[in-house]
């Protein structure tokens, strides 16, 4: 066999190996799963406390709305932006910081990890977190992938980026046309416990155009739900560490677009 065959032969055996190295991580997309066996990853907190998210901002359009209810109901909430956004809205960016929400980025554009490589992967990273870095002076740590599916190149880049990847335990639902403030409240409370962190949408720019006002018409309910089952919602910063009753307990969840 000549070495121009044996290096074909190789490397067509170690591509589906290297593939599936790449796509491992897209196992903890599977909500069940995830939450049961990677407590830190689903975003589990102390079980007094809730964290309330948002993704795919900022939106002039939306955004401000969100802001005015949270502040309306005294509530603080962790913003994942996407880098584009941010670079189009950047004086929204500092609104959002000025009020003292949590700010972790959404990836430079909306697009799969799985179809992307390590370089281009740490690439999109790096200049969404540092363009927020230079609008609000201050480097996010925090990092929720598209569509909520990490591969092996992004958990490397966030390494080296210092960005912790964090998921969800329960979500509205919110992305569909059809999705209504009654049914993105039930979605989430469904799903709800203490120690949980909901997974919403202040913008439409990769939903159903006009999809966030469900969203925005649920969150006073959601709030009070809270309340009424004796949940503090805030911040991912706030959250603290999962009580190790349950780091092991089953809760629900799917893909989400993000």
């Amino acid at each position: 066999m000549t070495t121009a065959r044996t290096l074909r032969t190789a490397t067509l055996t170690a591509l589906p190996v290297l593939a599936a190295a790449h796509a491992a991580p897209v196992l903890s997309t599977f909500g069940p799963l995830r939450n049961r066996v990677l407590p830190r990853l689903s975003g589990r907190g102390r079980p007094d406390h809730v964290a309330l998210t948002f993704d795919d901002g900022p939106d002039p359009r939306s955004t401000p709305h969100f802001l005015r209810l949270l502040a309306d109901h005294g509530v603080h909430a962790t913003f994942f932006l996407l880098g584009t956004q941010a670079h189009r809205s950047p004086g929204l960016v500092r609104e959002i910081a000025g009020a003292g929400h949590e700010i972790g980025i959404h990836g430079w554009l909306h697009r799969p990890l799985l179809l992307r490589g390590p370089r281009a992967t740490y690439d999109d990273f790096a200049r969404a977190r540092d363009t927020v870095a230079a609008i609000t002076g201050r480097r996010p740590t925090l990092f929720r992938p598209p569509y909520g599916v990490m591969s092996t190149a992004a958990h490397l880049a966030a390494r080296r980026l210092g960005l912790t990847p964090v998921l969800w335990t329960c979500w509205g639902e919110d992305w569909t046309a059809r999705a209504t403030p009654d049914s993105v409240h039930r979605t989430v409370t469904r799903d709800l416990d203490g120690g949980g962190t909901i997974l919403l949408h202040d913008s439409d720019c990769t939903s159903a155009p006009g999809a966030w006002h469900s969203a925005l018409g649920a969150l006073p309910r959601i709030l009070d739900t809270c309340a009424e089952r004796g949940f503090e919602v805030g911040r991912l910063c706030d959250h603290g560490r999962p009580a190790p009753a349950l780091v092991g307990s089953p809760h629900h969840g799917r893909p989400a677009p993000g």
